[in-house]
């Protein structure tokens, strides 16, 4: 089992940043691909940026490509998701993800343990 806990949401301007933070317990996150996702009001949760385990390889979203940057550090066992040029449209709960194996892949499915999630609000 793998307890998940985010951290770092808010209030901000369009063009601001944010970082997120994704506390990990229970397991050694090094073991496991971490994802964020993304849910706006009356949207289905997408996926937005994933990482592997070293840190090496990341994937993201076309949306948010040049603006966020997914990062971890397995020795804090905590992923970081940094969001840069925030929109209106940045707007949703955030929640982290992980997954076993190397695939750093969009799938929401192949995701086991997820977060309680974070509110990311940005306002014009």
């Amino acid at each position: 089992q793998v307890q998940l806990v985010e951290s770092g949401g808010g209030l901000v301007q369009a063009g601001g940043s944010l970082r997120l933070s994704c506390a990990a317990s229970g397991r050694t996150l090094s073991s496991y691909v971490m994802g964020w996702f993304r849910q706006a009001p009356g949207k289905e949760r997408e996926f937005v940026a994933a990482i592997s385990g070293g840190g090496t390889i990341t994937n993201y979203a076309d949306s948010i490509k040049g603006r966020f940057t997914i990062s971890r550090d397995n020795g804090k066992n905590t992923g970081y998701l940094q969001m840069n040029s925030l929109k209106l449209e940045d707007t949703a709960v955030y929640y982290c993800a992980t997954k076993s194996g190397w695939d750093t892949t969009s799938d929401i499915r192949k995701y086991a343990y997820w977060g309680q999630g974070t509110q990311v609000t940005v306002s014009s």
